[in-house]
């Protein structure tokens, strides 16, 4: 990883906090917070207001600094890949070095701070959760084999679980369930986006399964992993995370998700790009959509409970 490329690029202007906010990623931050906010609402344990604000505050710190240690590992092809050639570093707004020294100071911060909030579980599974994403996804998966995302979407689903342990102190078969939800989730979600960005995979030569298998495989993967993904949401109904809100929304959503993965199932190419990748944008979309809404669903199912509407 030399710095070369980047520490000879002028840098026109002095970087804004915008630019230094980008550095978190933070649409990514926002599934992380909310996921991390369910696992913590959803316990069967009451947390003050504070401790819970400081708990989902230091989470989303975690997840800031994960994003941006995974900028500054992957500036190289951050550059060339064309949806992520405006990111700060490429840009030249800001320096890998100081996307280093925020990245690292962030996760000791965010580490320490939730440890002394709540409990050092919860601060344990935060540290790994940095060190899976960086060491293990961005580090090394990423660049090795077309398997990345599957195996590295572990990262993403560690936030509900890192949620629960804050406030129980334990992780518990709830929290599992969630983690299982959000990892099976992950793989359609970003194959999805692979299909119509594959030549950003290729220009960067990234693994991605578009490249290393095309989009026909791409495609069937897709429909495999949705259809584990819906067995898994659907049945999740009749679990402890599960109630009547969850159920009617897992029905509604997976018959829509499965119908979106099999659209693009029968896709061929010439289809695809001669409509802009219509189908695949809009199943992406919808899966953006698909994650917030269920955990969404487990949240108000919880409420209920926790309010005697339900038993």
């Amino acid at each position: 990883m030399s710095d070369a490329s980047f520490d000879s690029k002028a840098y026109e202007a002095e970087a804004q906090f915008g630019d230094y906010f980008a550095l978190l990623k933070p649409r990514v931050m926002t599934l992380v917070v909310f996921t991390a906010l369910v696992g913590l609402l959803a316990a069967p344990v009451a947390v003050h207001p504070f401790v819970g604000f400081c708990a989902i505050l230091f989470i989303a710190v975690g997840g800031g600094a994960s994003g941006a240690l995974n900028m500054w590992y992957d500036a190289d092809i951050d550059a060339v890949m064309r949806r992520t050639a405006k990111r700060p570093i490429p840009a030249g707004k800001v320096t890998r070095d100081e996307a280093l020294a925020i990245g690292l100071t962030l996760s000791v911060f965010a580490v320490v701070f939730l440890g002394l909030a709540t409990n050092w579980l919860a601060a344990g599974l935060l540290a790994f959760t940095i060190f899976f994403y960086v060491a293990i996804y961005t580090m090394w998966l990423k660049r090795l084999t077309p398997q990345n995302i599957v195996i590295g979407g572990a990262a993403g689903a560690f936030p509900p679980m890192i949620g629960w342990a804050a406030a129980t102190g334990s992780v518990s078969v709830e929290a599992v369930l969630m983690f299982c939800l959000t990892f099976m989730w992950t793989p359609p979600h970003f194959w999805a986006l692979a299909l119509f960005v594959r030549m950003d995979y290729d220009n960067a030569t990234v693994p991605m399964l578009t490249v290393t298998h095309g989009r026909r495989s791409t495609r069937v993967h897709i429909l495999v992993y949705t259809i584990l993904l819906a067995g898994l949401a659907i049945a999740s109904a009749f679990t402890s995370i599960g109630g009547p809100v969850y159920l009617a929304t897992a029905l509604v959503l997976n018959a829509l998700f499965l119908k979106g993965a099999w659209d693009i199932y029968r896709r061929d190419e010439d289809d695809s790009e001669n409509d802009n990748f219509k189908v695949e944008k809009s199943f992406f979309k919808l899966s953006l959509l698909y994650l917030f809404a269920h955990f969404g669903a487990i949240l108000i199912d919880s409420a209920l409970v926790r309010f005697g509407v339900l038993s």
